[in-house]
């Protein structure tokens, strides 16, 4: 596959990046993969260690919103991105800021509970085995297959966005597997717990996060993608800045406080973190977060570590261990081999240059 030209600039944190146990050449290491075409159609590539930043990088090259072609574009500090289904690790810190003020289901809930519009899908038993929980851990064991081009209607999610209702598209699905027993990477799962929040909250989601999230980490720009009908996209709406999106990564290290504020329960983010199920693709799967583990030497072996995925190559990333969180922007919408250059980013570059704990 051709790959648009992208050039990538370096911003000098050299001392900082030493000062907090790493090596002071992984700035230029980054280049380097870069130059080599190791590390491919890049656009942002920041990092921080205890709240100070070891790495940051911003390219120019072609871009989207939301599938829309922006052409090339010059990134900066104040530029927004697509997070794609990243956005879905966003859905999951919002579940848990309202599930703690008692304004959405347990997880052990069925999940068409929170539907009463479909009394006719209720009255399965099988469908009514499947919770809250297991849409979260994308194990409903329901027909669900975004293999396909994000451009081709028969992306199960495409198809959602074209559904007359959505809902009842989801939640109509063949079961395939047992609850909790497979897991089935689900756009659709996720717009279900969107539209749980919403219901409970009396919310858009843009306008919840806003309150509950993004204004007190000091998120002021950002922009969330509706499909046609008006539904904001829980699996892939969110538009964010690269400092903002590693705000959200520093909240996590730090247990769900900002500043003083709990402002994510501590103990949702405890059972977000935390490998549930395999997803048969080298990593296991939490509450809309992937969980991973990394040789490092510098702390004794083997570490876990934690990450929101998007297409095109768009990563969160966050290493409670190393104290690390990494935002990885990139232009490589539906191209399958997009998670190469992100995880060479995250493995080879970041977390192996850690020399001191």
């Amino acid at each position: 596959m051709a790959l648009p030209d992208v050039s990538l600039s370096l911003s000098p944190h050299a001392l900082t990046a030493e000062n907090r146990g790493f090596d002071p050449m992984i700035g230029r290491k980054l280049v380097a993969g870069v130059e080599a075409g190791l590390l491919r159609n890049l656009h942002v590539v920041l990092a921080e260690r205890g709240g100070e930043t070891i790495l940051e990088s911003y390219g120019s090259g072609p871009d989207e919103d939301w599938g829309r072609p922006l052409g090339d574009v010059s990134f900066g500090p104040e530029t927004l991105h697509d997070l794609r289904s990243i956005t879905k690790s966003v859905v999951s810190l919002l579940y848990g800021i309202a599930l703690e003020r008692d304004l959405v289901p347990r997880l052990d809930t069925p999940i068409l509970s929170a539907f009463p519009g479909y009394p006719d899908l209720a009255a399965d038993p099988a469908r009514m085995s499947r919770t809250i929980e297991h849409a979260f851990t994308m194990s409903l064991g329901m027909d669900w297959d975004e293999t396909k081009p994000y451009t081709d209607p028969e992306n199960s999610e495409i198809a959602m966005e074209l559904a007359p209702d959505r809902y009842r598209f989801i939640l109509d699905r063949a079961l395939v597997a047992e609850p909790g027993t497979r897991w089935i990477y689900s756009g659709g799962a996720t717009a279900l717990i969107g539209k749980i929040i919403e219901t409970g909250t009396g919310k858009t989601l843009p306008e919840f996060a806003k309150e509950v999230l993004f204004d007190p980490l000091g998120i002021k720009t950002f922009k969330w993608s509706a499909g046609k009908d008006g539904t904001h996209s829980s699996a892939s709406g969110v538009r964010l800045t690269a400092p903002d999106l590693l705000k959200i990564g520093r909240l996590v290290l730090n247990d769900g406080v900002w500043e003083g504020r709990q402002v994510v329960p501590e103990a949702w983010l405890t059972a977000s973190l935390r490998p549930v199920i395999a997803t048969g693709e080298g990593v296991d799967y939490g509450y809309f977060w992937f969980c991973g583990s990394a040789h490092i030497p510098a702390l004794g072996g083997q570490v876990p570590w934690f990450g929101g995925f998007g297409n095109g190559g768009q990563r969160l990333f966050v290493c409670p261990k190393a104290d690390v969180a990494a935002v990885v922007y990139s232009g490589d919408y539906n191209n399958w081999l997009a998670w190469i250059t992100p995880t060479r980013i995250w493995l080879e570059i970041i977390l192996a240059n850690l020399q001191r704990a």
